[in-house]
């Protein structure tokens, strides 16, 4: 009962609205098409995600992962949203994570697309939907994220959500097994989203 109590935690986040996508936090209905989309897009997923564990799809660990979601959402550790269609088809995620109160006022980005999905401007319609959240709600200053070098689509979204590179990370994470360099990226309430 206490989890399904936890859950009312992630009912006091908004639902974000933007060009043709939808935001909202996860939820146990959720994962017959997230598990669907995820495993049909494990091929194009793995090269840019952490090594997934042998049960990562299943409902167990989807049940696991809401658990850890609803810990986050009551700690204001992080934000975790799904993305869908207009028509409610489930596309991708996106993740408002690290948040750093005090001093910094900062948080780290994370995302992933379907396969089916990818290239089609969900993603830059998610992130610019996402940016008035984290600078008027959450009243961060500093949005950073960052990426393998050799991603090309997802410079392309940083940069045209109004990112500014602004370094380059060796063996930054742990990337499909292995410690991979990283290219820093961020937005800044000031830089507004183009």
């Amino acid at each position: 009962m206490a989890f399904f109590r936890s859950l009312a935690a992630a009912e006091t986040v908004p639902t974000l609205t933007g060009d043709g996508v939808k935001l909202r936090t996860p939820q146990m209905a959720d994962y017959p098409a997230w598990s669907q989309l995820r495993e049909e897009s494990r091929a194009f997923l793995q090269p840019w995600e952490p090594t997934w564990p042998a049960d990562d799809v299943s409902r167990l660990a989807f049940r696991k992962r809401l658990k850890r979601y609803v810990r986050e959402l009551e700690s204001d550790q992080a934000y975790p949203f799904f993305v869908f269609r207009a028509d409610g088809a489930l596309v991708g995620g996106v993740t408002v994570s690290q948040i750093r109160r005090g001093v910094s006022q900062t948080c780290s980005l994370g995302y992933w697309m379907g396969a089916g999905h990818a290239g089609r401007g969900h993603m830059s319609a998610a992130v610019k939907a996402l940016a008035p959240f984290v600078f008027q709600t959450l009243k961060l200053r500093r949005v950073e994220a960052a990426c393998l070098p050799h991603n090309q689509a997802s410079i392309r979204l940083l940069e045209k959500s109004g990112f500014k590179r602004e370094g380059y990370a060796r063996e930054y994470l742990c990337i499909d097994g292995r410690w991979q360099d990283h290219l820093l990226y961020a937005l800044l309430r000031s830089d507004g989203v183009s």
